[in-house]
């Protein structure tokens, strides 16, 4: 809203000039209580605004600057909790989409009436926006798996890793289209740091972890990923498969014996926890 200055008129320049003074305490209040609110469950008390922290940081990078509230506190924590809770197992998926075995997967999942969430790598989700398109459109969720999975970027500055998440995250958005949101962000090779932790955060992404390795990525066969999830499991809900970077078969009929498996056990599927804390 603007105030029009010049005027012959004290009594209009003077009532100008107590509005605009009122609008500007008003706000200045507003910013306020905005920064102290304590946000949502497991926000830990702190504002949704990215702020640095830790001695090793190196910079605020494009997370830090002003604007950056989101109107969800995501918690800087990774997540390895089911949002459901209970017994429910997280099918998550890393390093596509691929367009030989992302749809393979996909097809398990539909014939087992089974959800996912898919972690993408920046630049494949662009060069195949139809399968993004395709996973959001069978109700699974996105995740971020940044540009170029580079295991080692938690030796790597604060700028680097800021690129690489968001860099990514916005290529998947762009891939999935009709405002479809990347809701997670997993370290490659779990290479989380404090600051990728806070960046992914503070862009509305929960960090997510595993708790299910089952080295699937190895192609130590079949049997040897069914046998893993078994005996994992009670580590937590969460397990990592693979449908990218390289030969999936072994990915796709043990994800088909897995699914089966959990249905005679009882156990549901869901998404990994992303508002929410984790419990104790």
């Amino acid at each position: 809203m603007g105030f029009t200055t010049h005027t012959d008129n004290n009594g209009v320049r003077t009532g100008a000039a107590i509005v605009a003074s009122a609008v500007a305490v008003a706000a200045t209040v507003w910013g306020v209580a905005t920064l102290v609110h304590p946000g949502s469950a497991g926000a830990a008390s702190r504002p949704t605004v990215s702020q640095p922290h830790g001695g090793d940081d190196s910079g605020h990078g494009r997370a830090g600057g002003p604007g950056q509230q989101q109107p969800q506190a995501v918690p800087e924590d990774i997540a390895h909790a089911s949002e459901s809770g209970g017994n429910t197992v997280n099918i998550t998926i890393d390093d596509g989409p691929d367009p030989r075995w992302t749809p393979k997967v996909l097809d398990v999942l539909r014939e087992h009436g089974v959800k996912a969430t898919f972690c993408m790598v920046g630049p494949h989700a662009k060069e195949h926006p139809g399968l993004v398109r395709k996973v959001v459109a069978d109700g699974h969720r996105l995740c971020d798996h940044t540009m170029d999975h580079d295991t080692a970027m938690d030796k790597k500055p604060v700028d680097y890793q800021e690129r690489q998440i968001l860099d990514a995250k916005k290529l998947i958005e762009e891939a999935a289209g009709n405002g479809a949101k990347v809701e997670y962000y997993r370290a490659p090779g779990g290479a989380f740091t404090p600051d990728s932790r806070r960046i992914a955060a503070a862009n509305g992404m929960r960090p997510l972890g595993w708790t299910v390795d089952t080295k699937d990525f190895e192609k130590p066969g079949t049997a040897a990923i069914v046998a893993a999830v078994k005996r994992e499991l009670g580590n937590g809900p969460t397990v990592l498969f693979h449908d990218g970077g390289g030969n999936r078969a072994q990915t796709v009929e043990a994800l088909d014996q897995v699914l089966a498996w959990l249905a005679d056990q009882g156990r549901p599927t869901g998404f990994p926890v992303r508002t929410a804390p984790d419990g104790p």
